[in-house]
């Protein structure tokens, strides 16, 4: 595959009102074709000149004709996993994408497979705080540098079938922050309300955990859990990964996710996950 890393690095042809010269920066071209084609361009530029336009040394063709296509709409250019889906799904070897700003990128032979996919773990309802905002962190390109590829875990705890779930903010008609346990109710939660039914009903009373943790099977992993004391990088049920807290911040999170993609790249090298 060949995905310029940075859109600084394409230049889109027009004409040459500077004659057969390129913007320094430029190692690809998009031209334009009779009568209604692309082409994409591979340049070398003289290291050697001075300015900003630079004589060319060496061109050589990518991709031509019915190879081409463009993206019909404006994209996030920065998100680079979006831009390979969407480039593996036109059919073609090479896809033009224009950005919101008018910058030019290509994919050429798009491929997933170097990319690292990092599963993460959350519950619903309510809303899955983590799983949610780094759906909200992707589509601004926040993360297009680190080219990973979320796998979403979510479980929805109403499955459980539970008498009483945790709080009311999932809606759940009885909740252990409002209502009484009653012997014989079918408790679902995490560790924290564990504790609570403990501290409150003595023993008798299970609690079916609820908590992302208890669900990781596959590594790198992102977790979300109540206790702030098992934040951080780590390893559970034997895989590596990071976990953030129940109310984390958006920065907290997308920081998590570099934590992680950096130290298991340091460990494992570039790729995917298991």
């Amino acid at each position: 595959m060949i995905f310029p890393p940075h859109c600084k690095y394409v230049g889109a042809v027009t004409g040459t009102p500077c004659g057969e010269r390129v913007y320094f920066l430029s190692r690809y071209l998009v031209r334009e074709t009779e009568p209604d084609g692309m082409e994409v361009l591979e340049v070398e530029a003289d290291p050697a000149g001075t300015g900003l336009m630079r004589s060319i040394l060496s061109t050589r063709v990518l991709a031509a004709g019915d190879e081409v296509c463009r993206y019909p709409d404006p994209v996030n250019v920065q998100d680079r996993t979006f831009l390979v889906r969407a480039a593996l799904r036109s059919g073609h070897r090479c896809t033009v994408f224009s950005g919101h700003g008018c910058q030019t990128t290509f994919v050429l032979d798009p491929d997933l497979s170097g990319f690292l996919r990092l599963h993460v773990y959350d519950i619903t309802p309510p809303r899955p705080h983590l799983s949610a905002t780094l759906g909200d962190l992707e589509r601004t390109g926040l993360f297009g540098d680190l080219e990973v590829i979320f796998e979403h875990h979510v479980r929805d705890i109403r499955e459980i079938e539970a008498d009483v779930y945790p709080c009311r903010a999932a809606g759940f008609p009885r909740t252990l922050d409002a209502d009484p346990v009653r012997p014989g109710d079918r408790v679902a939660g995490c560790l924290t309300a564990k504790d609570l039914v403990r501290e409150c009903y003595g023993e008798e009373i299970g609690v079916e955990s609820i908590c992302p943790l208890g669900a990781v099977t596959a590594e790198p992993f992102v977790a979300r859990c109540c206790r702030s004391e098992r934040g951080g990088l780590g390893r559970w049920n034997g895989k590596f990964g990071a976990v953030v807290h129940w109310g984390a911040s958006s920065w907290e999170i997308a920081d998590a996710v570099r934590q992680v993609a950096a130290a298991w790249r340091e460990r494992n090298g570039e790729g995917s996950g298991r």
